[in-house]
């Protein structure tokens, strides 16, 4: 990334999405401290420079911080009814927002319009979830005490104060987004860090969070390179949320831990799929068409291993390769597309060299394998490869991009075992007809989510269960009343009604009722 202090023209007028115009652009810019440093992204589809945005120094952060900081006891103290009230209002906006914020989100990062559009619609659906029960899941609520009756006990949950979310450009709305939305009804104010290649999205997403009546102050962005200023957004928060790799995960870990603050951190995943032998071989290499491509394979969750019974392989990889080999990429602001560009030079380089080191060692490629600079400076094909040994980068590396690779196993056991293999543990998928055999599968996978069935949507459609990793995918979960709670310090409040500093004449009495207590309890029957 570059960065320079020099004036830099923005994209002639032609270069700009049906929905945006320069006014546009120079509003959202507006919301960043302004340093004197600039940073220009590259439009995926095209290769050519994205409009010029502001990036911020530890300085900019500190200041920006402590005015979040400053505005966040007022909104605590706003009830919490009315700060999901905002959310929703938040809601509607984004709604009525649905086409700019997909035209900026295409621009930005090269997706395709139905991906684009479904990334509108999770967060819509995360703003509304926490709208509507997010008061509930903060309520306070009695706690059992030993003195019951003697003895009472409230447990409250206050803001943590100042939050950080640090998200990453693959999905620059529902991840920057869905995460600042519980953090916000909880009391908290937040601190976010764009990512250097799709800042507009989420700037455009707090002016509406804005208009929609959440106080300025209290949701704040700075732009500026990880490496950077990362250190100084944690230096200045309560908690932080982050989304992104295993590596980076683990370095903000130790800052985190240096500061004895809370994180929550969603990282790498090398996502397994079963197909068994009795399943819908047509319905599970349609979804595993979706679960390998959406959004050019560019997704935590999305799967890059699929392990498929003897008995169904080759129908299996038949069918996955037609539908595959038939997927329609380009670089449209329509839905005439089903997968768009790479988002950066990174991350096509990285696919690409998984391919041909595979290729190189003995791989198959079923279907793809090749860039396609015919369609645009970052567009790689959906590749299907077999073949695959543990020898190739391909094999436990998260590639992050259009990639699966296709292993034949011949009982559930050995397709259990290898899933579980390797560091990760985010998400999985199982294909049966037997939705018992296929729950019971699902349990023994190592995954914050297993869905069966279906490749990945619907676990994170599930907005009212927890989302995230084990192992190294990660730490905490959003979604859910983890997902607010995380944002919360639980306090215990008790009172008594035999005062403290009670005459030593009373312990003994004392002592047996907590004694009798423990006995009745113990003898009551036990509720599961």
């Amino acid at each position: 990334m570059t960065l320079t202090t020099r004036p830099t023209d923005d994209p002639p007028a032609a270069q700009y999405p049906a929905s945006v115009d320069a006014r546009l652009i120079d509003t959202l810019r507006a919301q960043l401290p302004e340093t004197g440093t600039v940073h220009r992204a590259v439009a995926p589809f095209t290769g050519t420079p994205l409009p010029a945005v502001s990036q911020s120094d530890a300085g900019a952060v500190a200041a920006t911080a402590a005015s979040a900081r400053a505005a966040q006891e007022r909104w605590a103290r706003t009830p919490v009814t009315e700060r999901a009230a905002a959310v929703r209002r938040f809601a509607r906006a984004l709604i009525a927002s649905n086409d700019v914020l997909c035209d900026l989100m295409q621009w930005e990062t090269g997706k395709a319009r139905v991906h684009a559009a479904i990334e509108v619609q999770g967060v819509i659906s995360v703003a509304v979830y926490y709208g509507r029960h997010g008061a509930g899941h903060l309520r306070e609520r009695r706690a059992t005490t030993a003195l019951p009756g003697v003895v009472g006990a409230r447990v409250g949950y206050r803001p943590k104060g100042l939050v950080g979310v640090i998200a990453p450009w693959n999905y620059p709305l529902f991840l920057a987004v869905g995460d600042v939305i519980p953090a916000l009804v909880a009391g908290n104010a937040v601190l976010s860090k764009a990512d250097s290649q799709a800042p507009l999205t989420l700037l455009l997403a707090r002016k509406l969070a804005v208009d929609a009546g959440i106080p300025a102050d209290v949701w704040q962005v700075v732009a500026g390179p990880g490496r950077l200023i990362g250190p100084a957004v944690i230096d200045a928060v309560d908690y932080l949320c982050f989304t992104g790799s295993t590596a980076t995960g683990r370095d903000i870990a130790r800052r985190c831990a240096d500061r004895l603050i809370g994180a929550s951190l969603e990282l790498g995943g090398k996502n397994a799929m079963i197909v068994r032998a009795d399943a819908d071989v047509a319905a599970a290499a349609t979804g595993a068409v979706q679960a390998c491509f959406s959004n050019a394979g560019q997704m935590c969750i999305g799967i890059e291993r699929i392990f498929v019974h003897d008995a169904v392989y080759h129908r299996f990889v038949a069918a996955l390769v037609e539908r595959a080999a038939a997927i329609r990429l380009g670089s449209t602001y329509t839905y005439d597309v089903d997968m768009g560009s790479l988002t950066s030079q990174r991350q096509l380089d990285a696919t690409t060299a998984h391919v041909e080191d595979a290729v190189a060692k003995g791989a198959t490629v079923a279907t793809g394998g090749r860039r396609r600079p015919d369609l645009g400076p970052l567009f790689h094909e959906p590749t299907v490869l077999t073949d695959v040994t543990p020898e190739m980068a391909v094999y436990a590396e998260e590639t992050f991009g259009p990639v699966v690779s296709v292993y034949r196993v011949a009982n559930d056991e050995e397709a259990v075992a290898r899933a579980n293999e390797g560091e990760y543990g985010l998400s999985a998928s199982v294909w049966t007809r037997d939705l018992k055999r296929g729950s019971e599968i699902a349990a023994r996978i190592v995954a914050g989510a297993v869905n069966v069935n279906d490749g990945y949507l619907s676990a994170i459609a599930a907005l009212d269960a927890p989302m995230g990793g084990m192992r190294t995918s990660g730490v905490g979960r959003r979604h859910g009343r983890e997902g607010i709670v995380r944002y919360t310090e639980p306090q215990t409040v008790t009172t008594q009604r035999v005062p403290t500093g009670y005459p030593d004449r009373f312990r003994s009495l004392l002592l047996g009722a907590m004694n009798l207590s423990t006995r009745v309890r113990l003898a009551l029957p036990h509720r599961s």
